[in-house]
């Protein structure tokens, strides 16, 4: 099940975004078969692998790519696939003999996705880093924090996840709509850095119009504004207020039993300081769960900070059926939703190599063959 149901992927193992798109990829159906390298097999990785929840839905092969008939066998899964990821540093795939002239001349309709921080070319290409490093450089920390204690690294979210993985999968399907028309793949490069400035577009645009100031907490998105933030209650717990329009902050304040007059002038940023006082004493005077039985529901925009094992049991979201449990461990279910080819619950991590048999199988080995690939790990 799936839109994606008869796509085969193949992904080369590594962490955080890669496996992240070989995820969304898999989510929507697709036949996504991961290598995996002879040390992940003998349990070297730090994490079980029922726990990391980004490989789920694949198979797994356990190959050793230094190997001649290991990189045969690869080949032979590039030969009969529909597209090949790998997050591997610029030209450690060529060097390895499966760089994109090599798999395209093996498979001319192939698409080829790589995934880097700062792309395959540039000064800055060989370098190591994390996402805190792309978003960096992008202009996305810059304007995530505190105006007194500097930018806060939003998790590995924006470079690792949007502006990667997610980036990727997008280029990735694509190139595959495209290769149906012209019968040729291409090679897509996808840079955390070219991704997380692409989240940036629209503040981009509100800078370039006058709208935005280029320093935290002085704009009505970045926790400058009173009417878009999170406020303490009573408990220790948070709500989050995003009122934006006239219509929105009018019902919240008139449900917070907010009077102050000087709230009545929400666009005066001069304001927002004290009318952030205001509304930071107002929320303090109840619990939230308590704000959540007055707001949660109405046009005020305001919903109770929920933390992880909150979110899972919260009424809509199990209504949605947002999260799922797979093998007893409660996960985020595949989004987004499809009327008519929806993906099915997700498939549990595999094993490392689990599948080497019987995909090797699958795409013409003999028993014989098999025994060699193994054997040579």
């Amino acid at each position: 099940m799936g839109p994606l149901q008869g796509i085969r992927i193949i992904e080369f193992a590594g962490i955080g975004p890669a496996p992240f798109c070989g995820m969304m990829l898999g989510d929507m159906g697709a036949d996504v078969v991961r290598i995996d390298r002879p040390e992940a097999a003998r349990g070297s990785v730090p994490v079980d692998p029922r726990h990391n929840l980004l490989t789920r839905n694949r198979r797994s092969v356990v190959l050793d790519l230094k190997k001649p008939s290991a990189i045969a066998a690869a080949l032979r899964l590039v030969e009969r696939s529909d597209a090949l990821i790998e997050g591997l540093r610029p030209g450690v795939m060529e060097r390895l003999g499966l760089g994109p002239e090599v798999c395209l001349e093996t498979n001319p309709r192939l698409v080829y996705g790589r995934m880097t921080g700062w792309g395959q070319t540039g000064p800055l290409a060989e370098a190591a880093g994390h996402d805190i490093n792309y978003i960096a450089l992008s202009g996305v920390l810059h304007a995530i924090g505190l105006a007194d204690r500097g930018p806060i690294p939003p998790l590995n979210l924006i470079g690792d996840f949007g502006g990667g993985g997610m980036m990727l999968a997008f280029g990735v399907v694509c190139a595959l709509l495209e290769a149906q028309k012209s019968g040729q793949g291409q090679v897509i490069d996808a840079a955390m850095t070219d991704g997380s400035s692409a989240l940036m577009t629209a503040i981009y645009g509100l800078k370039n119009a006058g709208r935005w100031k280029d320093s935290r907490e002085s704009n009505f998105l970045d926790g400058g504004a009173h009417f878009y933030g999170c406020y303490e209650c009573a408990d220790g717990k948070h709500f989050a207020v995003g009122a934006i329009e006239g219509q929105f902050y009018d019902q919240l304040l008139t449900l917070c039993g907010a009077t102050d007059q000087s709230l009545k002038k929400q666009w005066n940023a001069s304001l927002w300081p004290q009318q952030k006082e205001i509304l930071a004493k107002i929320f303090r005077t109840k619990t939230r769960d308590e704000w959540a039985h007055l707001l949660e529901g109405t046009d005020a925009c305001a919903v109770p900070v929920l933390n992880m094992d909150e979110a899972p049991e919260h009424a809509h979201n199990k209504a949605r059926k947002t999260f799922v449990t797979v093998d007893g461990l409660k996960q985020p279910a595949p989004a987004p939703r499809f009327s008519r080819t929806p993906p099915t619950t997700p498939v549990a991590p595999r094993r490392p190599g689990a599948d080497t048999e019987a995909v090797l199988k699958e795409i013409g080995f003999s028993t014989d063959e098999i025994l060699a690939v193994i054997e040579n790990e």
